[in-house]
């Protein structure tokens, strides 16, 4: 029986570790795993290095303090997203919602493509500048 490696999650480099993880623990309804919680006093702990779990505690993003972190200008490819995450809703009303949402957490509209009838979508940006789309598919 062949082997395969198990992804047990995205590392994402963060100058604001603990504020980019809070973007998405917020964004997407995750948690943090034991241990990585926001200390109970408010206090900053300056994490170097925090993890993010799912409702049934799989690991989905771990957040790496970097001391420094070049913003990705797309369109642009000056300085390129490496990488992107794309999330799936249900319907246009939900993407809409979304949208809302995450602008609500900080993240920024970078286009905006809900005229496409196959596959509406809307690229934002975290508040770390790392690009993401939002769109309306199927599985």
């Amino acid at each position: 029986m062949d082997s395969y490696p198990v992804l047990m999650h995205t590392a994402i480099d963060a100058t604001d570790c603990r504020g980019l993880a809070e973007f998405y623990r917020q964004f997407l309804g995750l948690r943090y795993r034991p241990g990585d919680e926001m200390p109970a006093d408010g206090s900053d702990d300056d994490p170097d290095w925090l993890v993010l779990l799912d409702a049934e505690g799989r690991r989905v993003f771990a957040f790496q303090q970097v001391p420094t972190l070049a913003r990705p200008t797309w369109p642009k490819h000056d300085v390129s997203k490496q990488m992107h995450h794309d999330f799936r809703v249900p319907t246009v009303e939900e993407l809409q919602r979304q949208r809302k949402r995450a602008e609500e957490l900080g993240a920024i509209l970078l286009y905006d493509r809900t005229d496409d009838a196959d596959e509406p979508l809307y690229v934002l940006a975290d508040p770390a500048g790392h690009p993401f789309c939002i769109l309306v598919g199927a599985e």
